[in-house]
């Protein structure tokens, strides 16, 4: 079902449209202006409707046969007349609004999963199953591949574009969320480990500069990014640990040559370097690289960590229900969230982001 919300005059939600789809709905964008609803759903077809203007009648447009599996995400072009989608058809696909046919089509090898669009310059970020987020140059009949972002451990399940910073957001599977610095082509990115569960949306409020995610154990983050943070180091590789120099369990001539047996090798967050974990015995938090709770760092670097370094740079909050998905609307500090425990609630944000329930309801 499609339902729209209006709010009443005793500040309770009551549905003024109720629509039953062929087939689940999967995925939603809602273009305000024109008001336009392209619902995507599980069989692949992508519906538009436009809905009155009292919001109590919504008139069906047409049907767009965008892909052969479930629809996981769609964007709205008013100004190129696209509707643009990724599906479990694991390709991304571009359709003509007035005419209704397919302009272009490009495949991934994974299920695509998330979609961001910068209207200007007409790139496409798709991210998908795989842990990778591609950037496309769509045409009107074609599109070139510019480059493959890799970063992530897991899937990745959602996206946000910053246009104005030229910044993109990805959250994964992984419980991790990386920024990528696009507008200053230096491939810098932040990693953000915060959430313990999979990390399901996104938002960046440029005036704030604040990212506020939400993973799907119901766990709501909002990351200070007007600080200068510390981009996490790439892992060394060393056949012995490079703090005691004791070698690894594959390195075998030198546990020959030394009579000793290998260790195993680990990782400290702060420096990169491979070490056993005699000489990464501690934890700590470090904030300013990303990492809010406890991960292992080296002895040397453990020392280095000043009390003052593990003041948090984020501050974390409990919606209770597994969140799903998420949306702002910036200009009035309210944000909605779904759960699979099939509610809505709608936060109030206004308080310096900080979060407050104003209502729920129930709708499916």
């Amino acid at each position: 079902t499609i339902r729209v919300w209006l709010k009443r005059d005793s500040g309770q939600y009551w549905p003024s449209i109720y629509h039953t789809m062929a087939s689940p709905c999967s995925a939603m964008a809602y273009h305000h202006d024109s008001r336009r609803i392209f619902v995507g759903q599980d069989n692949g077809a992508v519906m538009e409707f436009h809905v009155s203007e009292d919001f109590n009648k919504m008139n069906f447009i047409k049907t767009y046969p965008a892909h052969q599996n479930r629809v996981s995400a769609i964007i709205f072009s008013l100004a190129a007349e696209w509707v643009i989608s990724t599906g479990h058809d694991k390709c991304v696909s571009w359709m003509c609004t007035r005419s209704g046919n397919m302009l272009g089509r490009h495949f991934f090898t994974s299920w695509a999963s998330c979609l961001q669009y910068d209207f200007d310059t007409q790139y496409a970020f798709v991210g998908d199953y795989s842990g990778q987020i591609t950037l496309l140059k769509l045409e009107q009949n074609t599109c070139s591949v510019i480059t493959t972002l890799k970063g992530h451990e897991g899937s990745v399940a959602c996206l946000w574009w910053d246009p104005i910073q030229r910044l993109l957001f990805s959250g994964a599977s992984d419980n991790s969320i990386i920024m990528w610095d696009i507008g200053g082509r230096k491939g810098r990115t932040l990693l953000l480990q915060g959430h313990h569960d999979r990390v399901q949306s996104l938002c960046y409020l440029q005036l704030t500069r604040q990212l506020v995610s939400c993973s799907s154990d119901g766990g709501i983050a909002v990351w200070n990014m007007d600080v200068s943070r510390e981009e996490a180091p790439q892992w060394l590789e060393s056949d012995s640990c490079q703090k005691c120099e004791q070698p690894f369990f594959w390195n075998i001539k030198q546990m020959w040559d030394t009579k000793t047996l290998g260790l195993r090798q680990h990782h400290c967050r702060k420096c990169g370097q491979a070490v056993c974990g005699k000489c990464s015995s501690k934890r700590s938090s470090y904030p300013v690289m990303g990492f809010e709770f406890q991960v292992r760092v080296c002895d040397s670097c453990y020392d280095s960590i000043k009390d003052e370094d593990r003041t948090s740079l984020a501050t974390f909050h409990e919606g209770k229900h597994n969140i799903s998905h998420m949306s702002m609307d910036i200009a009035r500090g309210l944000m909605v969230t779904c759960g699979t425990d099939r509610v809505v609630k709608i936060w109030d944000m206004t308080p310096v982001v900080g979060c407050s329930l104003a209502t729920g309801f129930s709708p499916h």
